[in-house]
Parts: C-alpha cells; structure tokens; sequence
C-alpha cells in the first residue's frame, strides 16, 4: 500500500468531512462515501471502508464532545441501542439486496426537513423541549446509515432538534452514540466482504477525521443554536440536492 498524492487528497476529504459532521452531526458519510463511489470503489465496499474509518474518528469525536459537556447521557442510551440493531440490519442487506430504490424518497424527506430547520434558525424559533420520538429514530438512523453509506447524522440530529431538543447536545450526543453504530456495521460488513474494504483511500480519510474530531466539538459548543440550526439545515438541503441528482443521472 503506498501513500501518494492520492494519500493526502483523501486525507484533505476526511478533515473537511469530519469537520462538518463534528460541528453539525451529520455528513462525514455522505462526503466520504461519495468521494469513493465517485472514484469508482463499488458502493458496499466504499460504505464498508468508511464505516470502519469512523469507528475510529467517532471514537475520538465523542470523546470531544463529552470533554465539551455536548452530550445528554440519558438521550444517549435511548438512541445507541436501537441504532446499533438497525446499523447491523442496514448492514446485512447492502451486503446482501439491493437498497437503492428509497433513496431519492428519503433525500426529498432530509431536504424538507433542512429546509424547515433553515427558516426556524433564520427566524430564531426554536423552543427546547425533550423529544418524544428517539427509538425509532435511532433504528432507522442506523438502518439507512449502513445500507446508504450515511444517514445516521442526518435522520436522528435533524429530527431531534425539529422536537425541539438543543442543538448543541443533540449534535454531541448523536456523535457520540455514533461510534457504537458505525462500530457494529463495519463488524457486520468486514465479516461479509473481509479487510479488502481498508485501502489508501480509507486510510488518508482517518488521518483527515482524527485530526479534524476535536475542532468540530469545539464549534458545536462555540456555535448559537440558530446558527447551528441554520447550518444543519444548509447542509441537509446541499446533501439530498446531491443525493437526487446522483441519483436521476446513474
């Protein structure tokens, strides 16, 4: 395995994406994943390579968000579990059946949803209340997010802050929970499709996202809530635009 110019390219990709994802919970999947994909790494491969990237880059970031105080235990608990189920279950069918077909369906849903959190945050309306509806959203967050390549941010940050949870802590826990997801799929995915999944370009996005971890915990917390809301809604809306066009020209 040699480390070129290509190296330090995807290296330049796993910063810029762990980022965004640290400050926003969501889109180091989505980044990276369609940075392989685009170079032409089949997508079960490229969503099993960047899973087991960020078993190591969420490690780091929610450690970063824990030292910050961005995480609520008890909303934790309540979305890990249900997502580490879906997370292995999203995992097994990419390895197994063909999931593109909801895509479009869910990129419409995710950019409503950015586009709804864009003009509350513009319009400063938020009003913090504890969520009611997690554990689905932890079980679908991990199904889509194995069997989409990314889906866990975007699906459980963005619903929890609609509910009126804090930007903040929702950002923070959701990374933290994350590691225990992306864990248990890229087990799921490395016992179906071996170790090939970790290449140079695998490995120049973990050097990028370890290093990038801790800055993003450091905005979430720096961040106002309806500048956070303002971007994850920013970022939602750039990421289903990108997932439909991919989509209507495959």
């Amino acid at each position: 395995m040699e480390f070129g110019p290509d190296f330090f390219t995807f290296m330049a990709v796993g910063f810029l994406a762990q980022l965004v994802d640290g400050a926003l919970g969501m889109a180091f999947g989505v980044i990276s994943t369609s940075a392989l994909v685009a170079l032409g790494v089949p997508p079960a491969a490229a969503s099993a390579g960047v899973h087991t990237v960020e078993t190591v880059t969420t490690a780091v970031s929610g450690t970063s968000h824990a030292i910050a105080r961005n995480v609520d235990w008890k909303l934790f608990a309540r979305i890990a579990v249900p997502g580490v189920v879906g997370a292995v279950a999203g995992a097994y069918v990419l390895t197994s059946i063909p999931a593109d077909k909801a895509k479009p369906l869910i990129q419409a849903y995710l950019g409503l949803l950015g586009l709804w959190l864009f003009w509350r945050g513009f319009r400063h309306i938020h009003v913090e209340r504890e969520p009611k509806v997690v554990e689905p959203l932890g079980l679908a967050g991990g199904f889509l997010d194995a069997a989409g390549g990314g889906g866990w941010g975007p699906i459980v940050t963005s619903n929890l802050i609609v509910q009126g949870k804090s930007p903040r802590h929702t950002i923070g826990t959701v990374n933290a929970a994350e590691f225990f997801v992306t864990t248990s799929a890229a087990i799921t995915f490395i016992y179906h499709l071996g170790w090939e999944v970790v290449t140079t370009a695998t490995l120049g996005i973990l050097a990028g996202g370890v290093i990038a971890a801790p800055f993003g915990a450091i905005l979430a917390k720096k961040l106002r809530a309806d500048t956070l809301m303002i971007l994850v809604g920013a970022v939602l809306m750039l990421t289903s635009a990108f997932g439909i066009w991919r989509f209507l020209t495959a």
